[in-house]
């Protein structure tokens, strides 16, 4: 039996218990080495507390757990017999918005916890607006602190009920919800005496049966072309092949293709994996695609189907989040990268910036600042094979770069381009 990876990442407000939350994650689900958790044992008793703080099993950087917050984005791996983890736990406070977008950027679902004693307050909301921004397919709301509120069903319902609302406004499908409480371990590994009265998966057996990876071989297949192998051997001295990664889609041999930008096409003529030919390839496989005719193709072009290539611009618009110190201003000139390709390009017009409770736009200073959200418009030197985000979060993506130093300026979500 193949063992998948879901990749999810953790939002919370700040105190709303999310490090708990996670440490207590990883410790019932045996997921602490020894060693790791007397580190655990020793900090605590330093810190005057009788029982171990889980949540320093989360806070990796001495500032952080000095100062009591967790400031960036910790990456965890972790597995059960059902599935492998990605856990990508991000800062709760507004200031690091653009470290929940570099968690949940590639997350294929969202845990976003709240204090039941508090409820669906604002961050609540930028954080479902965020993850609602980046396409993330699900989100688990998960009200902690239970014990606090008696176990009462119905606060855990009114914030069930008022969070789903509003984040099936922003378009997420996909909720669910779970009571919990990370500091005793109900409903986090194991069901909780205190709440008989809910029925659905603790949080772990919610992500060990979620499913995983079936939006992306539902799209038409892309294949950024990486690297052009020809290792001209006495024994094969015409051979030209063009790896990469299918990012999304599966690809067929005796398939027309076209390759982007230059818009020619050809017909696949053997996709080899691993050093072995196969008939079909899909997403997120690496090989080797070879094709019928000599054309010319390069690190950085893109082979598609040609029934489902996607169009060719030069003219970018998209939504952005701003990541560095540095604003983003009309008229400064940036390296563009999209997949393997990168390009020169000019931002034209900053027209707006999206207030992130919900996703509602307005003007905006002609320049983003660290942690702004907003509309832009990039002009490239080069045309580029761009698919809305909308459509494929790995082709419709993107990365603007200072090209003094190589700064990321800011990471963009691309419009439709047809």
């Amino acid at each position: 039996m193949t063992i998948d990876t879901l990749r999810f990442a953790t939002a919370g407000s700040v105190d709303d218990g999310k490090s708990t939350l996670v440490g207590r994650l990883l410790h019932d689900s045996k997921a602490v080495l020894a060693d790791q958790m007397e580190a655990v044992e020793r900090a605590s008793l330093g810190r005057g507390q009788e029982a171990p703080d889980l949540a320093l099993l989360t806070d990796g950087l001495r500032a952080e757990r000095e100062q009591g917050i967790t400031i960036d984005v910790a990456y965890r791996y972790f597995a059960t017999p059902q599935r492998r983890f990605i856990l990508a736990d991000t800062p709760g406070h507004v200031q690091y918005t653009r470290n929940m977008v570099t968690g949940a950027s590639t997350a294929d679902l969202a845990v976003v916890l709240v204090d039941a004693r508090h409820g669906v307050v604002e961050q609540t909301r930028r954080h479902a607006a965020v993850a609602a921004l980046l396409r993330v397919p699900q989100v688990v709301l998960t009200v902690n602190k239970m014990d606090l509120v008696g176990y009462q069903e119905s606060v855990f319902a009114a914030i069930a009920e008022e969070f789903t609302a509003y984040a099936t406004q922003l378009g997420i499908r996909q909720i669910t919800t779970v009571p919990v409480s990370a500091l005793d371990g109900d409903n986090v590994v194991e069901p909780s005496r205190n709440m008989d009265w809910y029925g659905g998966p603790t949080v772990l057996e919610h992500l060990e049966t979620v499913p995983v990876g079936h939006r992306t071989n539902d799209e038409p297949a892309r294949i950024p072309v990486q690297y052009v192998i020809r290792p001209q051997t006495a024994e094969n001295p015409d051979y030209r092949g063009y790896a990469g990664q299918i990012t999304s889609g599966a690809l067929h041999v005796g398939e027309p293709v076209t390759v982007l930008p230059s818009g020619r096409t050809s017909t696949v003529e053997a996709i080899d994996m691993l050093g072995e030919p196969v008939g079909t390839a899909w997403a997120p496989q690496s090989v080797t695609v070879r094709l019928t005719d000599g054309i010319d193709v390069s690190r950085g072009d893109l082979i598609a189907p040609t029934a489902t290539a996607p169009t060719v611009t030069r003219e970018v618009g998209a939504t952005v989040c701003h990541v560095a110190d540095r604003p983003l201003t009309i008229g400064q000139r940036v390296l563009l990268k999209h997949t393997t390709r990168t390009v020169k390009a000019i931002v034209e017009e900053i027209p707006s910036r999206l207030a992130l409770d919900d996703l509602s736009q307005h003007p905006a200073p002609g320049e983003l600042v660290a942690n702004d959200i907003g509309r832009v418009r990039v002009r490239t030197a080069e045309p580029l094979a761009l698919d809305a985000y909308a459509d494929s979060r790995r082709t419709g993506s993107f990365l603007l770069i200072d090209p003094a130093d190589g700064t990321t300026l800011a990471a963009g979500m691309a419009d439709a381009t047809g």
